[in-house]
């Protein structure tokens, strides 16, 4: 089983426990267990395998009793206590529960008074305008529940680009075991680095295809075969996506990676190109009437039609192209380039770990700084610190600093921007930190207008230095609040604030779209993870990929700086 399995079950254990109104202590132990195992780095069954339930009671939020159950599920493929709780429920009741704006007491409401228990049921009954006689449904929530239902079916199909690479890291680490394979190569909506994957290509190259098909068709990541061929097979993998292979001739390897990874936009582009210049453009290479004249690297591919190498996060079939020609494409950053994180939880707040613990794993990273951000009051469910409480914490990251070398952990807060666009904290407070951060965490369907004054007036505090996923989205959970982004954008440049691009997979907030036009407005961003674990450290690369596709370079990313030189950018702004 993936990670991403595993964690799927403990979701709906806490959410099947909430329904039932368990102890509070129980569901989040769940939710935090499904929540480092979705991004702990290892193998799950693999760390089973090697050392026992004690390895993996050594993962952080795996206690005694989670660890028991993952056994038994890698042992037995089931778990006793979900099987017992979900027949409690009618079939179609927990997937209801996924909606947007269904929450499990709307869900218990919806069924005891319409006798709702699945989405299908759910959107006759919208359809027909039944759910205004439940009560407290009034218009507002009516609408709310609608847009949750189009939401849901807008992502049908579609994966968390995280979802995607774990699943990609496991079949293509098993395929490069075999030494029949020369080369391999992820493709497709994957290589370009969307936030959203449909399904999973792989390309190889192999003299042997035969022991590469029985391979793929029979890893343990597949649920079905739906085509077995000698150079192609397709399967659907445990958790729905599909995923195909085909095997390639070297010769036309590059050929085959430029179009199987698209997008579809881009390739008509190159092909339109390749026709003005008498050539034809295919998966199989370059064609000059009937003689190949390239196909063996995409590099050969771009060069036929007089480009240079166009990186795959970049071929979005807009205006890369024209800026190609002109030898204006961006030197894109790297996930080398972050220094240290500028969002990050600990044990104050609702963090996993403690500050040591989140420097430590920091430090492994190669970090030179790390910013802890905990949450202030307001955030009640995110176990908000008052001032009081904050100054505490900020007396032992002192003590911490002291016995640091070559490391410094950042004073700082994720401080909520309250409905009137005022901050939970007082100047006075935020003053002594290095690092404020400010988020909406509360009343997300305020118009437009008003949403978009309240982050500008927090904007303008001379503390604030960065404004945290500033479009409130969580992908296939939630839309973003209605925002004028452009004036945010603009705001943030007025002010000298910077804006988050939130590497949490669930956000990847600014979104690509919005990254580059905060670039074109002279506007920085921050990369960050937005950690509540030590683990989710290392999600530092989704949000690395978002800022590629969004053209963004090193010299656009202020924790790409050495500390000295973040200091001066974070203080800017208080002169």
């Amino acid at each position: 089983m993936e990670n991403s399995e595993f964690a799927k079950l403990f979701w709906q254990i806490a959410e099947l426990l909430e329904l039932k109104n368990e102890n509070r202590f129980k569901v989040r132990a769940y939710q935090k267990a499904a929540q480092n195992i979705e991004n702990f780095s290892d193998d799950i069954t693999g760390v089973f395998k090697k050392g026992g339930l004690k390895a993996l009671e050594n993962i952080p939020g795996i206690g005694e009793s989670i660890a028991e159950h993952i056994e038994e599920l890698i042992k037995t493929g089931r778990i006793k206590k979900y099987e017992k709780l979900i027949k409690e429920f009618p079939r179609g009741f927990v997937e209801m529960m996924q909606v947007p704006g269904i929450g499990p007491k709307t869900a218990l409401l919806l069924k005891k008074k319409l006798k709702i228990d699945s989405i299908e049921k759910l959107q006759k009954a919208s359809e027909r305008g039944l759910l205004k006689n439940l009560p407290g449904f009034k218009e507002k929530k009516i609408e709310n529940v609608k847009k949750g239902l189009e939401l849901k079916a807008r992502s049908k199909g579609r994966f968390l680009l995280s979802e995607a690479d774990e699943y990609v890291k496991a079949i293509v680490g098993q395929l490069e075991k075999l030494k029949e394979i020369d080369q391999i190569l992820p493709a497709g909506s994957f290589r370009r680095g969307q936030e959203t994957v449909g399904d999973i290509d792989i390309l190889v190259t192999s003299k042997k295809p035969g022991p590469v098909m029985d391979t793929f068709t029979k890893l343990p990541q597949v649920e079905r075969v739906l085509a077995e061929g000698p150079t192609r097979s397709s399967v659907i993998l445990k958790n729905g996506m599909q995923a195909d292979i085909r095997v390639l001739e070297p010769s036309n390897f590059g050929a085959a990676a430029h179009y199987f990874t698209g997008n579809k936009q881009h390739n008509i582009l190159i092909r339109e190109m390749a026709v003005k210049k008498g050539l034809k453009i295919s998966e199989y290479g370059v064609m000059k009437g009937n003689r190949r004249i390239a196909g063996k690297t995409e590099a050969e591919i771009f060069a036929a039609v007089g480009l240079p190498y166009i990186p795959p996060e970049l071929r979005q079939g807009t205006d890369e192209i024209d800026l190609a020609k002109k030898g204006e494409l961006p030197k894109l950053i790297e996930t080398s380039d972050i220094r240290g994180d500028l969002h990050t939880h600990s044990s104050h707040s609702d963090g996993g770990n403690s500050i040591e613990e989140m420097a430590e794993a920091a430090k492994k990273l190669g970090y030179e700084y790390l910013a802890v951000t905990d949450h202030t009051v307001s955030t009640r469910v995110g176990g908000g610190q008052t001032e009081k409480e904050l100054l505490k914490e900020l007396a032992e990251i002192d003590k911490l600093n002291s016995r640091l070398n070559g490391f410094r952990v950042l004073k700082g807060a994720e401080v909520d921007i309250l409905p009137d666009g005022s901050l939970d904290f007082s100047d006075e407070i935020l003053k002594q930190l290095d690092v404020v951060t400010v988020s909406v965490h509360s009343n997300f369907k305020m118009p437009r207008e008003k949403m978009t004054n309240r982050i500008i007036k927090a904007l303008h505090n001379k503390y604030v230095n960065i404004l945290s996923h500033p479009t409130g989205r969580l992908i296939g959970k939630r839309d973003p609040y209605a925002v004028d982004i452009e004036k945010i954008i603009k705001a943030a440049k007025a002010t000298g604030t910077y804006l988050e691009v939130n590497a949490y997979p669930e956000r990847l907030d600014l979104s690509d779209v919005h990254c580059r036009r905060a670039k074109e407005q002279g506007v920085l961003l921050s990369i960050n993870t937005d950690s509540h674990a030590a683990l989710q450290l290392q999600l530092i690369k989704y949000g690395v990929l978002t800022a590629r596709r969004g053209w963004v370079e090193k010299r656009d990313v202020i924790n790409t700086r050495p500390l000295e030189k973040l200091l001066k950018l974070l203080y800017a702004k208080r002169k």
